[in-house]
């Protein structure tokens, strides 16, 4: 069987296996669909290299014998510029995989270079994990391609990582579930910015004003009890000194009613108190202060790496460094325009007088 039909065969891609014949990975279609992206309409690599194109003819022994000649061999591929925009959100994994198999080396060799086991690189490749950044960029030194196409399938992975999960989903996994793996990322992390403008931070709420935020979900008894211990369990990180917390909320968030009066009395006492912790940075922007920004939404930014975002219908994570510090840039306005210390100490002072006027008269 002539080369040609040999690529139209094996959807337009052509591996030599063991003993020299076509391979077409796990036969998945969306597979071979990005593979043409990757390689071209004809499932040729779009480079000028005769060590790759014999090794394509010739059996797997030939293509091992290339992979070992060294880095300088496989130093760069060209012709692969422009490649990632070809590739559609989800395709990252299968794409690595092409561009892999264009460079002719085993997995193996690949995942050792980047310092990850063969499973990993395996479960990357087939979309059941998603890389890091790190992950990508280790993984296409060590396939070997030009600085320029490196950037591009990194551009692609910054885009993977902007991850949205319905709350839906989350629900449906549980929130209790949801709540321990928050926990475990606020145990690793060092800095914590979050900006609230509906409803006082998790991390600072009241047990009863966590039973009223959660009671609005609908949750079966025995999900709401351990929903609600495990969110006031990760309240135990304002007292860890080595951790700086730094919470911005709106006037609105104080006169929303969540709770009753008494209850939110409650909870302004707390904050209060809460805010004389050395560690604990607590700022409230009234409604009087003049501002340059808006504020949409709310957002949690840990150690300036990773953002997390609180939508209607879902959660957005984000890790893109440049997405990041346009949120942090923006907390940063909003603190600039706050009141700190003793100044939104007597604030709350205030807020709370009022509410407890407001019981007596009634």
């Amino acid at each position: 069987m002539g080369l040609q039909n040999q690529r139209d065969r094996w959807g337009g891609f052509f591996h030599p296996g063991r003993h020299g014949q076509p391979q077409s990975g796990r036969g998945d279609r969306g597979l071979l669909d990005v593979r043409r992206k990757v390689l071209g309409a004809h499932g040729v690599p779009r480079r000028n290299d005769d060590r790759l194109r014999s090794a394509h003819r010739c059996t797997g022994a030939r293509v091992r014998r290339v992979s070992r000649r060294g880095t300088q061999a496989r130093r760069s591929l060209p012709g692969l510029v422009g490649t990632a925009r070809r590739v559609n959100k989800g395709e990252l994994g299968a794409a690595l995989r092409a561009l892999r198999e264009i460079s002719g080396q085993p997995g193996k060799a690949v995942a050792r270079s980047s310092v990850m086991s063969v499973s990993k690189l395996s479960k990357i490749e087939t979309g059941k994990l998603t890389p890091s950044i790190a992950d990508v960029e280790r993984i296409l030194t060590a396939i070997g391609v030009s600085e320029e196409v490196k950037a591009e399938y990194l551009e692609l992975a910054r885009e993977e990582l902007t991850e949205v999960t319905a709350w839906r989903i989350i629900q449906r996994m549980g929130l209790h579930k949801a709540q321990e793996q928050t926990r475990a990322l606020e145990a690793q992390m060092t800095v914590l910015r979050l900006f609230q403008s509906a409803l006082i931070p998790g991390l600072l709420q009241t047990p009863e004003y966590v039973r009223a935020v959660l009671g609005r979900h609908g949750l079966t008894e025995e999900v709401f009890n351990r929903t609600t211990q495990t969110r006031l369990a990760r309240q135990a990180i304002l007292y860890e000194g080595d951790k700086e917390l730094h919470f911005v909320i709106t006037e609105t968030v104080l006169r929303w009613r969540i709770v009753s009066p008494a209850r939110m009395v409650e909870q302004l006492d707390r904050l209060i108190s809460l805010s004389r912790l050395t560690n604990v940075h607590i700022s409230v922007i009234p409604f009087e202060a003049a501002q340059d920004d808006i504020a949409s939404h709310a957002f949690v930014i840990r150690d300036d790496r990773t953002v997390t975002v609180e939508t209607v219908h879902a959660e957005i994570v984000v890790t893109d460094p440049r997405d990041v510090a346009l949120y942090v840039a923006k907390f940063y306005r909003f603190e600039r325009n706050s009141l700190q210390g003793d100044k939104m100490r007597a604030m709350l002072e205030k807020l709370r007088d009022e509410l407890l006027r407001e019981q007596g008269s009634g």
